[in-house]
């Protein structure tokens, strides 16, 4: 994993997981997983998410679990698609949800770079998965790396917007210091629990009117 794209900023505060024992070990796991079979994302996107949202722009964190498992799904944003397909349930909902809350229409594309590039932090707690295999990744060590990653935004900087969105988002944004940032809770935008409480919840005008009151330029949803 080498090659992988990540920011330089993000390498920098990071660099000393990746020598660590448990990171060696996922890193020889996930290139067996990948000589040995279709895991996405596509390896150079990987750590996409740390490419297209350099942690010195970083406003918005999201925190999603695993990626998608299908065919042409997963791009290392957690809920973004590829251009051009279908979108899951999940991020149907959130774009109804944002629709509703700001009045900006269905987009064309589930591709969340967009997103990114504005300073919104898209990490799934475990950045890669087996093909049709759901959390075929997890326990392997990549939860701790994203501990890591989450700790770290938590020590380094204040006047963050937390989403967290479900109970195992909210257990691993807990470190976040409601004090000195803005943390938005509810369930999961699933189409099992969206009804409970997402739908309704305006995380995304609430993260625009903070970022505002504290004299950053509001996310463009």
């Amino acid at each position: 994993m080498a090659d992988v794209r990540i920011a330089d900023d993000w390498k920098a505060i990071l660099g000393d997981e990746f020598s660590k024992p448990y990171f060696e070990e996922l890193v020889k796991f996930v290139k067996q997983e990948y000589a040995a079979g279709v895991v996405y994302p596509a390896g150079r996107d990987i750590f996409r998410a740390f490419d297209k949202c350099k942690f010195d722009d970083l406003k918005v964190v999201i925190i999603g679990q695993d990626p998608y498992h299908g065919p042409g799904q997963a791009n290392g944003l957690c809920f973004s698609v590829n251009d051009g397909v279908q979108f899951p349930p999940s991020l149907q909902n959130i774009f109804k949800e944002v629709a509703s809350d700001t009045g900006v229409p269905m987009p064309i594309s589930g591709n969340l770079d967009r997103w990114a590039e504005q300073g919104v932090l898209l990490l799934n707690a475990v950045l890669t998965v087996r093909a049709h295999n759901a959390a075929s990744h997890a326990g392997r060590g990549w939860e701790q790396f994203t501990d890591a990653v989450v700790r770290a935004i938590a020590e380094r900087k204040q006047g963050v917007v937390y989403m967290l969105w479900g109970s195992y988002a909210q257990k691993k944004g807990a470190i976040a210091d409601p004090c000195n940032n803005l943390i938005l809770k509810a369930v999961h935008p699933s189409p099992l629990s969206a009804y409970r409480g997402f739908f309704g919840c305006r995380h995304f005008s609430a993260a625009n009117d903070y970022l505002r009151s504290i004299g950053k330029d509001a996310i463009e949803w």
